[in-house]
């Protein structure tokens, strides 16, 4: 089956950089939009970026031009390269990703198992 295994989270300080990335494997035929969201401790899940295959990302207002997101179609990864970090940045970020796979006729989504960010002093 279709898995999603996420890296590069951790503690960074307040202006400091993490970059997360997410791998894609299992019995994959096309991997639509590839996306990272965030949930923090009492707070809805929300999208931070998203990436369609052959398309343009779209980000959160709260993090525009500070992260990027981008995607290795050739490793079915995801990155979110996350710069200048804000105390208000400190969430678990989940990958997820629409997947054909080689057993189906349609598309559906998949999260991974969620990487804690914390930017703290």
């Amino acid at each position: 089956q279709v898995q999603l295994v996420e890296s590069g989270g951790g503690l960074v300080q307040p202006g400091g950089s993490l970059r997360l990335s997410c791998v894609v494997s299992g019995n994959i035929f096309s991997i639509n939009t590839m996306a990272w969201y965030r949930q923090a401790p009492g707070k809805q899940r929300e999208l931070v970026a998203g990436l369609p295959s052959g398309g343009s990302a779209n980000y959160a207002n709260s993090v525009w031009g500070r992260f990027t997101i981008s995607r290795d179609n050739a490793k079915n990864t995801v990155y979110l390269q996350m710069n200048s970090l804000k105390y208000e940045d400190t969430a678990v970020y989940y990958c997820n990703a629409g997947v054909t796979e080689n057993t189906n006729w349609f598309s559906r989504d998949y999260w991974g198992q969620g990487t804690q960010v914390t930017v703290s002093s």
